[in-house]
């Protein structure tokens, strides 16, 4: 089975993310660790998010044979950050999205959809 390489970018963007996700936050609910602790342990979970961002936007690149402008990767990045995110706020920070925040997260799913529609990475 041949799997689209755009998939594949993607794909290794929501691993990417999800590294990240916990990198950036997952430190803030463990108020028993001091700042140090939670620098150190940032930097550990965040080391494999380079080693699939990486890879996800080289394959995902033009450039590279893939199907997206840097643009476009940058905005569908940012799209499943928003995803990720979500999900780490409600299972993990046991938090709940506000319907402002809800709202402001759907107008950056539109930007994907007007990045995605307004050029094609192929020129």
């Amino acid at each position: 089975m041949d799997v689209p390489r755009w998939l594949i970018t993607v794909l290794l963007l929501v691993g990417s993310n999800t590294f990240m996700t916990f990198a950036w936050y997952y430190h803030v609910k463990q108020k028993e660790w001091g700042l140090v602790l939670a620098i150190a342990v940032s930097w550990l979970i965040a080391l494999p998010e380079y080693i699939l961002q990486v890879p996800a936007n080289r394959l995902g690149h033009v450039d590279h044979g893939g199907t997206f402008t840097l643009p476009q990767l940058k905005i569908l990045q940012e799209a499943i950050t928003l995803g990720v995110f979500t999900v780490f706020t409600i299972a993990v920070a046991k938090e709940k999205v506000r319907m402002h925040d809800a709202i402001a997260m759907g107008l950056i799913l539109a930007a994907v959809v007007v990045s995605m529609m307004g050029r094609s990475g192929k020129g």
